[in-house]
């Protein structure tokens, strides 16, 4: 997905008032056990809650027999206890590998694939791919898919909300609105939640895209949604921006707004989430650093110029371009630029992917860029024929990644992680802004011939 931005900056405006945020992280935190302890020289059993003493005298034999088998229950009582623990945080492990809302090599819930949009997917893909089915909304489709529970979940020009089999390329259902669908769908806990240019957020039963809810902004909205776990550690919350400037969290199952925060101007994409805060930049020119407890700001860091896209959060550090022709990588610990690359005069639209030492991102100088992680410099570029606004997936085990990108030439490309080669086309003819959308074997995306497109291995 990529907005239509109409910026205009202003000199001055007056953001959220200043806070701090304590909020649990959407990531999977797993308590450590207690190191074993030594028996001799006072140091503790774990489990028992006993400090041993060995210092026992000949005369005192008795009681030591006695302290000794009372330790000995204690032991085992402890080691039981581990076990349990143990066991259960291996049922817990289990079930958060199944959270909602995150990509897997079977679904692909979101832009970009999950809460810090880092653009990756654990699925692997096919050296080649062939077209399996198309299907035709009402208008150029410059949303980006999302594919769970074997349906495909996408937005059009044509207002409507998209709901198709991905194994046949059939309509399941369609959800009319007021505006076009540039918002790319976020699926979460068997709702699909989707913003649209007539200024609504919907959320839809995916099952049959009955409404549950939707809220009216005062404007358009063109980025994703995105989510994370609230601070009672149970409900989930939403968050969305908006071009009148305010970026919303919503209780995910009632619609009821949690809190609100105005910028200075259009918001445009998807707000990135980590850490206890989010992240997103607009029209304003900053990158905002909110808390996702309680929506009061913890930091702005000016990026510059005005952003049209959305950026990649992962540990203190925040990845994206902006219009003015250079790619940013902000410590947000520091609030400062850590690093900065430019090619030549051409903005940067389309949202990063990143790797353990590698960011790749799009630019309208249509070259797929791929840099250092640590320092910005250049790896490799790959030469399409027409801008990349379209933001690349990395797929495939560490090794043997592959990056699938969209280009405005009407190309859709698989290149090599490792080199930047080009291993496999498709030629769709008219101009993909659309991102894809990848689960094992298959890839799908949007066009702007109107078109959804899925590929994979024909049986």
């Amino acid at each position: 997905m990529l907005p239509f931005m109409r910026c205009s900056l202003r000199e001055s405006w007056s953001p959220a008032g200043r806070g701090k945020d304590h909020a649990p992280s959407v990531d999977l935190l797993c308590a450590r056990q207690p190191r074993a302890a030594n028996a001799s020289h006072g140091e503790a059993v774990p489990g028992s809650g006993v400090t041993l003493d060995c210092d026992v005298r000949k005369e005192s034999l008795a009681i030591w027999k006695d302290q000794t088998f009372r330790l000995l229950s204690a032991l085992i009582v402890g080691a039981i206890s581990f076990s349990v623990s143990a066991a259960e945080q291996k049922g817990s492990a289990a079930e958060q590998s199944k959270v909602s809302g995150v990509a897997t090599a079977e679904s692909w819930p979101m832009f970009r694939g999950n809460p810090g949009l880092t653009g990756v997917s654990p699925a692997t893909l096919p050296s080649s791919l062939s077209l399996l089915w198309t299907y035709k909304a009402g208008g150029p489709v410059k949303s980006s898919p999302a594919l769970v529970d074997g349906k495909v979940f996408i937005g059009s020009d044509d207002k409507q909300l998209h709901c198709i089999d991905l194994k046949t390329g059939q309509k399941v259902w369609s959800l009319t609105t007021e505006g076009e669908i540039e918002s790319t769908p976020l699926v979460l806990d068997k709702l699909v939640y989707v913003g649209s240019s007539d200024g609504g957020l919907y959320a839809v039963e995916a099952a049959t895209g009955k409404t549950n809810w939707s809220f009216k902004t005062e404007d358009k909205i063109l980025g994703g949604p995105n989510w994370f776990v609230a601070p009672d550690g149970k409900a989930k919350w939403v968050l969305a921006g908006s071009y009148d400037y305010r970026l919303y969290c919503f209780d995910a199952v009632t619609g009821k707004t949690n809190w609100t925060y105005e910028t200075g101007n259009y918001i445009n994409g998807t707000p990135a989430v980590a850490g206890g805060s989010t992240v997103f930049g607009g029209c304003d020119a900053l990158l905002h650093v909110i808390g996702l407890k309680d929506g009061q700001k913890i930091k702005e860091v000016d990026a510059g110029a005005y952003i049209a896209g959305s950026g990649a959060y992962e540990g203190n550090k925040f990845y994206v371009g902006h219009y003015e022709n250079e790619f940013l990588c902000a410590d947000l610990e520091k609030g400062e630029i850590q690093w900065k690359f430019k090619d030549r005069a051409f903005p940067y639209f389309s949202s990063p992917a990143l790797t353990a030492d590698r960011v790749v991102f799009g630019g309208r100088d249509k070259k797929l860029h791929c840099v250092r992680k640590d320092n910005g410099e250049e790896i490799w570029s790959f030469n399409t024929r027409g801008k990349v606004d379209s933001s690349p997936v990395v797929v495939g085990a560490k090794g043997r990644e592959v990056v699938v990108v969209g280009s405005e030439d009407g190309n859709l490309y698989m290149v090599n992680l490792a080199d930047g080669k080009e291993i496999w086309k498709y030629e769709i003819g008219q101009a993909i802004t659309s991102s894809p959308a990848v689960v094992n074997g298959m890839v799908v995306v949007g066009s702007e011939d109107g078109n959804v497109y899925a590929f994979g291995v024909k049986k």
